[in-house]
């Protein structure tokens, strides 16, 4: 007999407040892996337990039962000057990571503590750091190298936040530094120089120009868009700027393979960037779609609502360079990620472990 949805719920708000009290900013989450690697030695056996540094994998392959594997990522953005301190106000709790993607990983954890012995599946749980920083240093990269069994995979669930709807794929991105040069003079007498903010203003204009352009994939519709994100000139401001920086972000969609995109994003950028010092300096490929994996109907049917496209980067775009088949799928609210004052709703804390526990305990 299955517990109470509002005695589940409480189980669920009481590991999520116990995971935010341990603060897991980028390159800053070994406290949170070791409450896990603790978590994991008292609920199952030494054989199950993997780490390499910050990063876990709990489970293995066995028999021929499809292999689920739940992968979260434990680290979060720096908090905002403007955050209140972490609390719970009826069924809101605040915090940074709450939604992005704390929720998530409370969710993963009492759905493996309590069938990772599951008779269908052999489910896995994956845990790794620095998913927020640069595509390189991520740290699911290194499980997916060291531990060959994730290769076993049938369908992975990424627990980011999407409100309780499967979104498939996840959108490319590129970030490229812009360089341009002027020369300094004194601000009294500008004409001895060159302005690099005015040098840049075509640029900037031609990418203020730039609308969001909606791409069909396989059904789903994604939008890419083109957005400068920051821009830094000048040294003090009486002297006329020498140097302008500005960084570059596009997303792109998978409308082919992910490695020709993300060539394709490259090429368009330089095109745009034609005549200046551009320097691509982060690219992480999109995500292709897992249409016809067997495993996606039944979640489907158990979430109740159609596939989406994931417009935003997450690393089911990683997996299916494993040729590991991932969709995305957490409580968490993506409008509420890398906010001030980020919260979460506990109620779809409830809902995202129902429906996984469905999804994982149905007979087919």
């Amino acid at each position: 007999m299955r517990e109470p949805l509002h005695a589940l719920r409480e189980v669920l708000a009481e590991r999520l407040m116990t995971l935010l009290q341990i603060p897991s900013v980028t390159g800053d989450e070994t406290a949170l892996a070791d409450r896990y690697q603790h978590w994991a030695e008292a609920h199952v056996p030494s054989t199950y337990l993997q780490r390499f540094g910050n990063n876990l994998v709990l489970g293995e392959p066995h028999d021929n039962r499809p292999v689920i594997t739940l992968v979260g990522h434990l680290d979060t953005v720096p908090p905002h000057p403007s955050d209140a301190p972490m609390r719970r106000e009826g069924n809101r709790v605040f915090g940074r990571g709450a939604s992005d993607m704390k929720a998530g990983l409370a969710v993963a954890e009492l759905l493996f503590e309590r069938h990772h012995l599951s008779e269908q599946f052999a489910l896995m749980l994956v845990l790794y750091d620095r998913e927020e920083g640069p595509f390189a240093e991520n740290g699911l990269g290194t499980l997916l190298e060291e531990v060959r069994a994730l290769t076993a995979t049938d369908l992975a669930i990424v627990l980011e936040p999407t409100a309780n709807r499967v979104e498939a794929g996840a959108l490319g991105t590129l970030h490229a530094k812009v360089t341009v040069r002027g020369r300094a003079a004194h601000s009294g007498r500008p004409w001895q120089g060159e302005n690099a903010i005015y040098k840049a203003l075509p640029l900037l204009s031609a990418c203020a120009a730039l609308q969001p352009e909606t791409i069909d994939v396989g059904g789903l519709s994604f939008r890419q868009s083109l957005s400068v994100t920051l821009l830094h000139a000048g040294t003090t401001k009486n002297v006329i700027p020498d140097r302008c920086e500005l960084n570059l972000n596009y997303r792109f969609a998978a409308v082919s393979d992910p490695l020709a995109s993300s060539q394709a994003a490259v090429e368009r950028v330089r095109a745009l960037t034609a005549g200046y010092d551009m320097e691509i300096i982060d690219l992480a490929p999109p995500g292709s779609l897992p249409t016809n994996n067997p495993h996606l109907a039944a979640l489907l049917a158990a979430c109740g609502t159609p596939l989406c496209a994931k417009e935003a980067w997450t690393d089911v775009a990683r997996l299916g360079l494993h040729n590991i088949d991932a969709v995305n799928f957490g409580p968490g609210d993506p409008a509420q990620a890398h906010q001030a004052n980020e919260q979460v709703d506990l109620e779809a804390l409830t809902r995202a472990f129902v429906v996984l526990e469905q999804f994982l305990t149905t007979r087919r």
